[in-house]
């Protein structure tokens, strides 16, 4: 019996060392391509990791609790963080606003635009469509009257003709 589980675990030792060498150099057991299906837990782009002001002091905190040598940088291997990120969390924390270590938003800052800055700029553009509507209504009228004064005089003219 022995001898039968012996072959047994040396044709397994071999069939998994002729997978891997097969794997390595691309042939493959069967001849049938397969499609390359990319791991769903892998992001497609890169994002900036982002700390909330908690976790840094909770990290502080642990770090702090620390008193064997290596300890720390255990911690820092098991949070996958860099000591930098510590250093600048201390410094932080040290200047004593929880805001300071809140992450920081980048890009341009947001306007502040207050109601009565709002306000005016609806009425200045309210005025001017009034001041438009009211330039195109005066032209009309001069118009009219030209046409009135045409019509007026030529019929005076011949009025006083016949």
């Amino acid at each position: 019996m022995k001898s039968k589980y012996n072959n047994i675990e040396n044709t397994v030792s071999l069939l998994l060392e002729t997978e891997g060498a097969r794997r390595a150099t691309g042939v493959s057991n069967n001849n049938s391509t397969r499609d390359y299906v990319p791991d769903p837990e892998v992001s497609v782009k890169a994002t900036r990791r982002r700390f909330t002001a908690q976790y840094k002091l909770h990290i502080l905190q642990k770090a702090e609790d620390c008193a064997n040598p290596g300890e720390i940088g255990a911690l820092l291997r098991k949070e996958g963080l860099y000591s930098s990120n510590l250093t600048t969390w201390l410094r932080q924390k040290e200047r004593g606003t929880i805001e300071a270590l809140s992450p920081k938003h980048r890009g341009p800052k947001k306007r502040k635009t207050d109601f009565a800055t709002r306000h005016i700029a609806e009425l200045e553009r309210e005025n001017h469509a009034l001041r438009q509507k009211l330039k195109q209504a005066e032209t009309i009228i001069e118009v009219q009257k030209k046409v009135s004064e045409m019509l007026n005089a030529h019929t005076n003219q011949a009025g006083e003709k016949i």
